[in-house]
């Protein structure tokens, strides 16, 4: 009998299960493969600190309340009014300053309910027409990673554009100094609350006694030989660039046409680029088998359209492709209920981005994270750990 547990990943699922779980009285030990904690919420060294991917949280959800009350997302940004007057849309190839007014009416139905088991584009087009669906999904794009948002239950795409346009002062949140300062916090009030973690620890065989798997679903199918941990993710193309400061760029540039994103994330935060300089982050969800070169040249064009002579100002540039490592998307007739299970019996526990868990993207990993934890304590991880024997 034992009452500790042992953690596979060092991710913000790992972490938030770490923290968790020492909290609950628990002996934790956390392995992660490399040799930096973090895995997707890694940032840059600097002197541009730009995030794996365009991350963000939201101060409407119960994970920033969870984090933000034990310290750990604290310093953050919230976007001024400044910079939300410099708020911009692409729409039919012009930036704009304002959405379409058909798609501002379709939000305004925020006690709507949308179907699970119906496609959004169907179910929008019916309600809204076709102009308020074309540019709510490209809305959606930057956080679904997908090219067509429209072939995604209604429900799900529904959620996350209330979420995205809520009234009142956006929910918005940056953690100064990227995530890799959230990542650090989490880390060390892990470590005083008594878990150990180790780095540079890969794990290839399922350790003995209660075990919370905090991977990606690839790595959780070879651990656990169960080929049915599948779920549908998106795949984009991210660009990352330093350059030299204009006063006349926007802060964000939503593209309405493609689903894509430009924003300056020094803006709120500028501790992520030198003095004189400004960080962007890009994204632009690539459509079905679309080639990398081909996703990347649009995404560049959508750059060009948002920040007007940015080549000439380019002083760093990181280019990447997110391919299934996204977070959940659920397709028609599905829910984040139907996702992989976190309980796996027998003390095993699976949590991440891709389970079945609510939230948005992040939201997803710290609230299964937290499902994991709640159901253990010293006496059912003693349970857990009888029932492997």
């Amino acid at each position: 009998m034992t009452n500790s547990i042992t953690i596979v990943g060092g991710g913000v699922a790992g972490l938030t299960a770490a923290i968790a779980c020492a909290e609950r009285g628990l002996a934790v030990t956390l392995h992660e493969a490399h040799r930096t904690l973090g895995g997707r919420a890694r940032s840059t060294p600097g002197p541009y600190v730009a995030n794996d991917g365009t991350h963000v949280l939201y101060s409407d959800g119960e994970p920033f309340r969870w984090l933000a009350e034990r310290g750990l997302v604290q310093p953050f940004a919230r976007p001024s009014a400044g910079e939300l007057a410099k708020f911009r849309f692409r729409r039919d190839g012009r930036v704009r300053v304002a959405p379409p007014l058909a798609l501002l009416r379709a939000v305004a139905h925020r006690r709507l309910s949308a179907p699970v088991d119906e496609p959004f584009g169907d179910w929008a087009t019916r309600r809204f027409g076709p102009a308020a669906t074309r540019a709510a999904a490209g809305l959606v794009g930057v956080i679904t990673y997908t090219a067509d948002p429209g072939r995604l239950s209604a429900a799900f795409v529904w959620e996350r554009l209330l979420r995205a346009t809520a009234p009142g002062w956006p929910a918005v949140r940056y953690v100064r100094g990227g995530w890799s300062a959230m990542v650090d916090r989490m880390a060390a009030h892990a470590r005083s609350l008594g878990a150990r973690i180790a780095t540079g620890e890969r794990v290839d065989a399922l350790p003995d006694g209660p075990v919370i798997v905090a991977t990606g679903l690839d790595a959780a199918r070879a651990l656990l030989g169960d080929a049915s941990l599948r779920w549908p993710s998106g795949r984009a193309a991210l660009l990352d660039l330093g350059l030299r400061a204009d006063r006349r760029d926007p802060f964000v540039v939503s593209d309405l046409d493609e689903g894509g994103f430009v924003e300056r994330y020094s803006r709120p935060d500028p501790s992520l680029a030198p003095a004189g300089h400004t960080l962007v982050q890009a994204e632009l969800p690539a459509a079905a088998d679309e080639p990398v070169p081909a996703v990347t040249a649009r995404l560049e064009a959508l750059v060009d359209v948002a920040l007007p002579g940015w080549r000439e100002r380019v002083t760093w540039r990181r280019d990447a492709f997110a391919n299934g490592r996204t977070g959940a998307v659920d397709l028609p007739g599905f829910s984040w209920r139907d996702r992989p299970a976190i309980d796996r019996g027998e003390g095993v526990w699976l949590v991440g981005d891709s389970v079945a868990a609510p939230g948005m993207l992040a939201e997803v990993a710290i609230n299964s994270a937290l499902l994991a934890a709640v159901k253990l304590s010293p006496s059912t991880a003693a349970k857990a750990s009888t029932a492997r024997d």
